[in-house]
Parts: C-alpha cells; sequence; structure tokens
C-alpha cells in the first residue's frame, strides 16, 4: 500500500507541474506545416516580444533561473552550482555589477548578435553565469558528446560542452534563437546554425544540439523558466513546449522511427498493444502495484513521445516530454499502473496511448508521423466473496426436498432437484467472484438416494447451476439422506468456504408385496422371470427364498394398470418425474410430495 499511495502522489504531482507551463490554448494553431514553412510560422508565432532591455537582465534572471530547491539562490549555467543572492548587495538586490555573477549571452554578440537589438537582451538566451566560466567558454562553438563534465572539449576542434544538465536546454536555446531572428528586426540579423565548427555569424555545433536535444528533454527547471520568461516577453520558446519541432525544421522531413511495445502485438501500420492484469483480489487485498513495461525504438532517428493516460490508468511519462536518442536504436522503461484501492470492490480500467510526436511523413507508412499509436490496457478488478444460495431471490443455505412415492421397479432415475446460485440478490454481495462447488459429502441411504457429479467451478454470479438427483428403484421403502455441500470462491488469497446442506427423501414402491418383483400386486411365475434377470444385480439368492415363500399371495391394492409394466409406460413415467423435478424448487412427484426449506 505504500508503494502504491507514493506512486499515486508523484503521479499527481507530475500532471500539475505539467499543466501549470502549458502554452495557453491555441499558441500553435497556426504552426500547422513542416521544414521551412514550420520554421516561418513559428517565427510569425514568437516575433515581436517585449523587450526587457540589457540593464532589465540583471533582476528578470534572478526570477527566471531561482534554484527551486534552495529559495534566494540562482542556478548558474554550465557547472550548476547554487549561487546565494542574500549576500550580494548594491543598488539592485543581488547583483553586484557582475563580481559575483554575469549575463551570459549563449549565443554570443562575436557571432551576429548585436549590441542594441532585441536578440542582445533576449531572456531565452541568457543565463547567469560564474564569471571565469563566462570568460572560458568565450565565444566557443558548442560541441562533444553527450555524457561528460562542462568545460573544453577537441571534437572536430576547440568547442565547448556545457555538461548534461544544460545541454539539452543549450540546444533549445540556440534553435529558438535561429528561429526568432531573421534579420527583420531593428539592429539584428539572420543567425544561423550550422554543423562542425563555423566561424562568422554563425553558431555550431547543429549536429550536436540535435543529438543533446533529444538525449536530455525538458526538465520541470526548463519549463519552468519558459514560463517566467513568458510572463515577462510574451512570447515562448516553441522547441520547449512542442520538441517534435526539431527534427522538421532542422533536420529534414523524414524520421524512420517506429516506436513499440515490447512483449506486445504489433501492427502494420507500426502500432503495437498490449494488455496487462494487475490481478484480481478480494476486497482489503493487496493494492495494484506498478508495473515496468519497455518501450522500443526501431530506426535511427530521434524522437519525441507522448504518454497520455485514461480511466484508472496512470504513468510517470504522462506528457509529451519525453524522447529516445538520435543515431541508435534505443528503449526505455516505462512505470505504469491502476489508480485504485482495494477496499471497493470493481473493475478498474485504464489505457496508456504511446503517441510518437514526429511531425515528418517522409521514411512512409509506420515511420515517423505515420507511426501509428501503442497502447497499454491495464486492468485491476476487486471482488467480494461470494454467497452461495439454494434459491435465487433470497439466502437458503439448507433445504430439505421430499420427492413422494416412486414406482418400484423404474431402475435408476437421474433427474435435476434443485438449482444452486451464485447469489446476486438483496442483502448479499455487489461484485462478487465466482462460486465453486469443492466436495459433496452424503450420508443415510445414499446407495438408493444419490446425488450425481455436480462439482461445479466459475459459476458467475448471478447465475445457477441444476443438482441433480440419482434414486434407486430396485429396492422399496423409505429412503433419506443429507448431503453437505463445500462451497468457495476464486482461488485467491483470502478466499472463504462455506457450506450448504441439502436433504432429500424419497418412498419407493409403497407398502410393497414380498416377492412381488414386478409390482403387479400378485406373486406369480413372472417375478421368478424377474428374479432370474436380475440376479446378483437387482436381486439376491434370499430374494429367491422370499418368493417361494410368498408364491400366490396378493395385494388388495393391485390394479389393472400396474399388472403388466410396460418399458414405454416406465420410460414415460420417468420423463414425467424430470419434467416436474425442474420446477422452480423442484417439486417432488406424488401426492405426498412436499418442500421444507429452512
Amino acid at each position: 500500500m505504500t508503494r502504491y499511495f507514493a506512486t499515486f502522489l508523484l503521479l499527481v504531482s507530475a500532471a500539475d507541474a505539467a499543466a501549470e507551463y502549458d502554452p495557453p490554448v491555441g499558441y500553435y494553431s497556426s504552426a500547422t506545416g513542416v521544414g521551412v514553412e514550420l520554421k516561418n510560422q513559428l517565427h510569425d508565432i514568437i516575433d515581436g516580444h517585449t523587450d526587457l532591455g540589457y540593464g532589465g537582465l540583471r533582476t528578470a534572471l534572478q526570477v527566471t533561473d531561482e534554484d527551486p530547491d534552495n529559495p534566494g539562490h540562482i542556478l548558474l549555467v554550465y557547472d550548476r552550482s547554487s549561487l546565494d543572492l542574500s549576500g550580494i548587495g548594491g543598488s539592485i538586490p543581488g547583483w553586484d555589477n557582475g563580481a559575483s555573477w554575469n549575463r551570459e549571452h549563449t549565443w554570443p554578440r562575436s557571432r551576429g548578435v548585436g549590441s542594441s537589438g532585441p536578440d542582445n537582451s533576449d531572456l531565452h538566451q541568457h543565463r547567469p553565469s560564474d564569471p571565469q566560466i563566462n570568460a572560458d567558454r568565450a565565444s566557443l562553438n558548442f560541441g562533444g558528446a553527450f555524457g561528460q563534465e562542462y568545460g573544453f572539449v577537441n571534437d572536430g576542434g576547440t568547442k565547448w560542452y556545457p555538461g548534461d544538465a544544460d545541454a539539452g536546454m543549450i540546444a533549445r536555446q540556440e534553435f529558438y534563437m535561429t528561429v526568432r531572428y531573421d534579420g527583420s528586426d531593428f539592429s539584428t540579423t539572420d543567425l544561423e546554425l550550422a554543423s562542425g565548427n563555423p566561424g562568422g555569424d554563425q553558431l555550431g555545433d547543429l549536429s550536436r544540439l540535435i543529438e543533446w536535444h533529444f538525449a536530455a528533454p525538458p526538465d520541470e527547471f526548463e519549463r519552468r523558466r519558459n514560463q517566467l520568461v513568458y510572463g515577462y516577453q510574451g512570447n515562448r520558446n516553441p522547441f520547449i513546449d512542442r520538441p517534435e519541432y526539431v527534427w522538421s525544421v532542422f533536420v529534414g522531413q523524414a524520421n524512420d522511427s517506429q516506436i513499440a511495445l515490447q512483449g506486445g502485438v504489433l501492427g502494420g501500420d507500426g502500432g503495437s498493444s498490449l494488455q496487462l492484469d494487475l490481478g484480481r483480489v478480494y476486497v482489503g487485498g493487496a493494492a495494484p502495484q506498478t508495473q515496468d513495461v519497455t518501450l522500443t525504438k526501431s530506426g535511427l532517428d530521434g524522437t519525441y513521445f507522448s504518454a497520455t493516460v485514461s480511466g484508472a490508468a496512470s504513468s510517470f511519462l504522462a506528457g509529451g516530454f519525453n524522447a529516445f536518442r538520435t543515431g541508435q536504436i534505443d528503449s526505455t522503461q516505462i512505470a505504469v499502473g491502476i489508480d485504485a484501492s482495494s477496499a471497493t470492490p470493481g473493475e478498474y480500467l485504464g489505457q496508456v496511448v504511446i503517441d510518437n510526436l514526429d511531425v515528418t511523413s517522409g521514411a512512409g507508412m509506420s515511420f515517423g508521423a505515420m507511426d501509428a499509436d501503442d497502447v497499454i490496457a491495464l486492468e485491476y478488478t476487486v471482488v467480494e466473496h461470494p454467497v452461495a444460495s439454494f434459491a435465487s431471490d433470497s439466502i437458503v443455505a439448507e433445504l430439505s426436498i421430499d420427492l413422494g412415492e416412486l414406482a418400484f421397479g423404474a431402475g435408476t432415475i437421474s433427474a435435476p432437484v434443485v438449482d444452486l446460485f451464485n447469489y446476486a440478490g438483496a442483502g448479499g454481495p455487489g461484485f462478487a467472484s465466482v462460486l465453486e462447488l469443492d466436495s459433496v459429502i452424503g450420508s443415510g441411504d445414499t446407495e438408493q438416494l444419490q446425488l450425481g457429479d455436480s462439482l461445479f467451478t466459475g459459476l458467475p454470479q448471478g447465475q445457477g447451476a441444476s443438482i441433480d438427483a440419482l434414486i434407486d428403484t430396485s429396492m422399496s421403502g423409505d429412503f433419506t439422506s443429507s448431503f453437505q455441500l463445500t462451497l468457495s470462491g476464486e482461488d485467491l488469497p483470502g478466499d472463504q468456504s462455506q457450506v450448504l446442506m441439502l436433504t432429500l427423501s424419497a418412498k419407493v414402491g409403497g407398502d410393497s408385496l414380498q416377492g412381488d418383483f414386478n409390482g403387479d400386486g400378485s406373486v406369480d411365475a413372472a417375478d421368478y422371470t424377474v428374479w432370474r434377470d436380475g440376479l446378483n444385480v437387482e436381486f439376491s439368492q434370499q430374494d429367491y427364498v422370499t418368493w417361494r415363500a410368498n408364491f400366490g399371495a396378493s395385494s388388495a391394492t393391485a390394479s389393472p394398470a400396474s399388472v403388466a409394466p410396460e418399458p414405454v409406460a416406465v420410460t414415460l413415467w420417468a420423463s414425467l418425474l424430470a419434467a416436474a423435478l425442474t420446477s422452480r424448487y423442484r417439486l417432488a412427484l406424488g401426492d405426498s410430495g412436499a418442500i421444507a426449506r429452512r
């Protein structure tokens, strides 16, 4: 339960933070193209922002780059040290004319940024920096493989690696700059990115920036900063809000990525599906645990993907800030679960839908934007213990049935006598497990009056199963048998057993005449034939002695209809018995039949 509750809180917190930093609805509604067209559309969306001026950065950067874990501190770019501003005085609180920290142009002035235009004071490109580290970087191109310490690197020339914590963020800052500034604003030039180690007004290394973009997706610090800058300037960085635009704007219109669920069923359109049953428990049982699912990316191109939850499903990766690295096939694990408690019975269902967010279709069906969604279907079920009953409209745990008087010599009759229900009526459980009849133990005259093979499994709530009786009419007399029926629910931890009692009684042959084996009311030669044919099966040698002793005797109650019982008559009688015994409460045959329920 602890893991479940902690997981739930983390998922709720992540979802709240994501919504807080989302762009306004419709902000990118005009960004519908690809390639150059998309780049121009994004430029128009973010153009014409409010310029704070270079001096305004001294205060604004203290807000946009505040350390979320240390109020009153700012995070410095590259080394990510947390600087305490409380001891820094001056005419502007927290600012001492660049002695403790200064303003880093991530796109240097010497590479096309002027000293008086909006590009010189754009908050989206500026970061607070340690003065010495700022001087070390100077105007070097960015470069180096992701996964190393910040500083100088030899990567086709001397370049500057910003450190893993800032690499993806730096890349998106430079993507913003080259889209925002095309030379159309006063005192600006057309800023362009290039691969390798370019000089002049270009900034590199574009290929490394793309690598970092997919290796380090926007985190909460970067998204929060984007929201704060939007509050100051009135424009946003589209490559933070919509990181999936990068491939189309800076690489090309064919992306060979295809995302799939490991162990899932793959469709021809690139989509895949996976069914996860997180368990069935009784009320109060184990809460659903999160489960790791491996998500794979085939193809060498990088891509971003979203995870959208519905129903009772949950996922740590909810949102669109998840990425697969470029230049390699890739995989990642995502934790999924069901937001439910075992305290309340019910069936909890949900889905996690994975969407490849790439916007290009040049690679064809099932790749990039044409890669269909991948769906994880989750299920968790909480059931109550079932209640067994001999009635569907009330709980009846004990039942006595009198089958009445049955004709002697009709053989063994099999007929349903009662239904056993997985109770769903008033006073019973609302969402019960299936019911199983595990054992039947009989006592009394079980050789003459027995139950058939009545064991069953998997009886759903609200349904019933017939219980058959086997009645041996080869012996006359009054017979009573009692049966203990032991039942249980599903084979789950905490399953419980319950016992029902069923009593059957019947009278065979009435006041029979000894030796009258065919039941015609007289002891004669016909009875000898019946005895002979049934010797050692239904009759014994002692029965022959009885026949001899009573030969010639007759019963005053004998009737013409019973003088010569034909097979057809026996069959008809058995059919009538079966029909009578299948009534709602299995009413017994004969005038003396009765049912007692307790």
